[in-house]
């Protein structure tokens, strides 16, 4: 299934839970792109490759490239989350805990940006909607097992993929150059971070685009009262309408989860901080092809951990590290709760 442009901007004209659905989306979109995107371009400002400014744009650019472009290649990650859940076949009371997830994706993702906690708006969008599903439903036959074991490989996937690339590519820079006198390589590196920078950026258009897009279908399947349509097609201005958005959300910048991430936690030289983006890309490309939606936070700041750590364990910054596990551990039942809550009330008021 899958809507045209037109048709969608006529629902929403005459059914205003898709318009009030539909703005939910973006605005949490807009909040991954503000909160979720400074990630990607993390290392590349604080070894000095980019100005926040240049990063956060270059940063918009490939966020809208990467929604794009791995749509048409790969659409599994859409798919999953748009499986993951059941809301039942009461599209009015589906349709209202969808828009009480959104709502407590926002709350969750907007307080952990004042406090400068990377924490990960992918695992805040599935804990808000599994907690929402879970109220509509009365328990836990709102969660689709076979789909949100994916979440669970993602998560471990992300995890320990990312350190252990981190690692083994440093390891393996050092190696190459060892004897190349370091002054000479750091054009290469400074180069070669940039493009680095550019390729966590377009690929976490690409997991978290797909995300985005798959519940923006489920909304708008949901208010046409389509409660059971099990595949879609994600439409071409779907794709440009949420890339857009996302890139708007990074252009507002997000310095503080930039100094959470690429400077507090590991002090990074050029070639590191190349060796982080590299891994973290490479994760995220094995994670969309494969259809397992990933954190990009959790994939870049585990990068970012192998690589410290491949010098000496002493070299990470573990105070800063422990406070992000924290805020890791608790989105799912803290968001979780939110969303549990918020669609509660929503379907009391509505």
């Amino acid at each position: 299934m899958t809507i045209g442009f037109i048709d969608f901007l006529s629902a929403c004209i005459s059914n205003p839970a898709l318009l009030i659905t539909a703005l939910l989306t973006l605005g949490v979109n807009l909040v991954n792109g503000w909160t979720d995107a400074p990630n990607a371009i993390a290392t590349c400002v604080s070894t000095r490759c980019l100005g926040v400014r240049s990063a956060i744009i270059m940063a918009a650019f490939f966020n809208l490239l990467g929604v794009t472009l791995m749509t048409f290649i790969n659409a599994n990650v859409a798919q999953t989350i748009y499986n993951m859940v059941d809301f039942g076949n009461n599209s009015h009371f589906a349709l209202t805990a969808l828009c009480a997830a959104m709502v407590a994706i926002v709350i969750w993702a907007t307080a952990a940006w004042y406090f400068g906690i990377p924490t990960s708006e992918s695992h805040a969008l599935i804990a808000g909607i599994s907690g929402a599903a879970i109220a509509v439903k009365g328990g836990i036959s709102g969660i689709n097992g076979g789909e949100w074991i994916k979440v669970i490989y993602g998560l471990l996937l992300s995890t320990f993929l990312g350190f252990f690339l981190g690692y083994i590519i440093v390891k393996l820079i050092g190696l190459i150059c060892r004897n190349i006198r370091r002054s000479k390589t750091l054009t290469f590196f400074a180069g070669g971070e940039i493009f680095g920078a550019a390729a966590m950026a377009f690929m976490h258009g690409a997991q978290d685009g797909q995300k985005f897009m798959g519940v923006f279908m489920l909304g708008i399947f949901l208010a046409q009262g389509n409660s059971d349509a099990t595949s879609f097609v994600i439409p071409f201005w779907l794709m440009i309408l949420c890339s857009a958005v996302m890139a708007l959300g990074t252009s507002i910048g997000g310095y503080k989860i930039i100094k959470s991430v690429g400077m507090d936690m590991v002090k990074l030289e050029k070639y590191q901080g190349f060796a982080a983006d590299v891994a973290g890309a490479l994760c995220l490309l094995i994670s969309s092809l494969t259809g397992m939606p990933v954190s990009t936070t959790h994939t870049k700041t585990t990068a970012i951990m192998g690589v410290g750590a491949a010098k000496r364990m002493s070299n990470v910054n573990w105070g800063v590290v422990k406070e992000m596990i924290y805020a890791w551990i608790l989105t799912f039942p803290g968001c979780g709760l939110i969303g549990f809550l918020m669609a509660k009330v929503f379907l009391k008021v509505f």
